[in-house]
């Protein structure tokens, strides 16, 4: 077994320990997976795997390429969603983006309890990296695409939280360091997020499909190379391996029930979670309608000879991540210094604004294009500006759960605290709908999603006080 160097022994980088950067690069390759795979999978469905699938309904050549009766599960998912033949191919892949991105924030709840319980954290990354690699191997047949994406949605669920509680047990209670660590942590999974598409979005226009989904599960194998080697640098594990820990005191403040105050951190946690779902139903739709309108509505400049594709458009928003987190956490400190830094709750109340007021750029775009294409600056702008309401609400968040979170239960909290964007993905699919289904004129549209965006951060601001009084210094 590796000797284990405590965070406090370990060489520091920007001031935080060598740990942190063993989860940073390992959460780097994951996301490139994951975001790899997310980027290619609505184009995947639209314009390939059920590209026939209004033909095949409606009496069409059933031998087609591209025939999605070929797909395992295709007839009775068809049938939960929408069995309407005349139903548009991109309301369908709207739907089924939803409830796939929706579904890999659902599991997280039942892999923290595993890791809290039974396994243990480092187990349980393992076990859910293992089975994303798979997934996206998995990919490579197109009649098991629903397989691929179920074993995606678990190994997600056993990975996600796990990786991100154990940012946080590299540092004690009250450490100033904490929200500074996870905004690096966060620049970690949007580095991946941004690299995936300029090489599994290249590959999938230039080469093909399945060489896009094919390495994007190397980009798995390689962050649990990284975990394997890095292991001794982490944070001893706080209560997951207890179970079978012969010591009876650990075993007895495992089922020590919560006191009064834990239990009001936890409700606190769990009304902001609800008060979060929105965000994400919004923020999603980069993946989704946002997506859409980059592949028919943009034009793409050409550089060099070489036409930029369409996939490299969900590349900006960790590129905007990466170059913006450090000056954002900068900023935070030195509003900390002259104590104007605002509360967490409140830092994600304002990011919730910024998202609704960014896509009052799209309204403007869509007005002026009218029914034909446009500008690439319009979405990337746009972006631009949701990038920094992201970035005031997501890793601050993360750092809240396991601030406020009773130590016991830090990882099922954060699958708890993942659970909003179940939610908000499932929504985020049925917002979609009335982009694809033309509910709303384009423009319509974008100003609908500044309403819901501005709502929830107004919501959020609303309830700050009591959330902040019922987190008590941890807010």
């Amino acid at each position: 077994m590796r000797q284990h160097v405590l965070p406090k022994d370990q060489p520091k980088i920007f001031g935080h320990p060598l740990g942190l950067f063993v989860l940073f690069f390992t959460e780097m390759w994951e996301r490139f997976s994951y975001y790899g795979m997310r980027g290619l999978l609505k184009l995947y469905m639209v314009n390939y795997l059920f590209v026939t699938s209004r033909q095949i309904l409606q009496g069409g050549d059933a031998k087609m390429p591209g025939n999605p009766m070929h797909v395992w599960g295709w007839e009775t998912i068809r049938n939960f969603i929408d069995a309407d033949p005349t139903t548009p191919i991109g309301a369908h892949a709207s739907i089924l983006y939803g409830w796939y991105t929706g579904l890999v924030y659902l599991t997280p709840i039942i892999g923290g309890y595993l890791a809290d319980r039974y396994w243990g954290q480092r187990k349980t990354v393992f076990i859910g990296g293992i089975l994303m690699a798979l997934g996206h191997f998995v990919m490579a047949a197109e009649n098991m695409f629903f397989l691929a994406l179920l074993l995606l949605i678990i190994g997600n669920g056993a990975f996600k939280p796990n990786i991100s509680t154990q940012v946080g047990n590299l540092y004690e209670e009250g450490d100033v360091r904490r929200d500074g660590a996870f905004t690096i942590f966060y620049m970690g999974i949007n580095l991946g997020a941004f690299l995936c598409n300029l090489v599994c979005g290249t590959l999938a226009a230039t080469v093909g499909w399945h060489y896009g989904f094919g390495a994007a599960g190397i980009g798995m194998v390689i962050g649990l190379v990284v975990y394997f080697f890095g292991q001794k640098y982490l944070a001893p594990e706080t209560i997951g391996s207890s179970v079978k820990n012969t010591n009876n005191e650990v075993k007895k403040a495992q089922k020590q029930p919560l006191s009064s105050e834990e239990k009001k951190q936890v409700w606190a946690l769990i009304v902001l979670c609800i008060l979060n779902i929105v965000f994400w139903a919004v923020y999603e739709q980069q993946g989704n309608t946002m997506q859409t309108w980059a592949d028919e509505r943009t034009i793409w400049p050409t550089v060099f000879g070489f036409q930029i594709p369409a996939t490299w458009f969900q590349s900006f928003n960790p590129l905007f991540i990466f170059l913006l987190a450090p000056l954002l956490d900068m900023f935070w400190l030195r509003q900390a210094k002259n104590n104007k830094e605002p509360s967490s709750v409140a830092k994600m109340a304002i990011g919730s604004i910024i998202l609704g007021l960014s896509f009052i750029v799209m309204v403007v775009g869509a007005t002026l294009i009218g029914d034909g294409k446009g500008s690439w600056f319009w979405p990337v702008f746009c972006t631009l500006l949701l990038t920094i309401g992201e970035l005031y609400l997501s890793p601050i968040g993360l750092s809240l759960v396991t601030k406020v979170s009773p130590a016991r239960i830090v990882s099922l909290m954060m699958g708890v605290w993942l659970c909003a964007s179940f939610f908000g993905n499932i929504l985020s699919g049925y917002v979609g709908l009335v982009y694809e289904k033309h509910l709303l004129s384009a423009s319509g549209f974008f100003w609908f999603l500044t309403f819901l965006g501005l709502a929830t951060g107004l919501s959020i601001w609303a309830f700050s006080k009591p959330l902040k009084k019922a987190m008590g210094t941890h807010r």
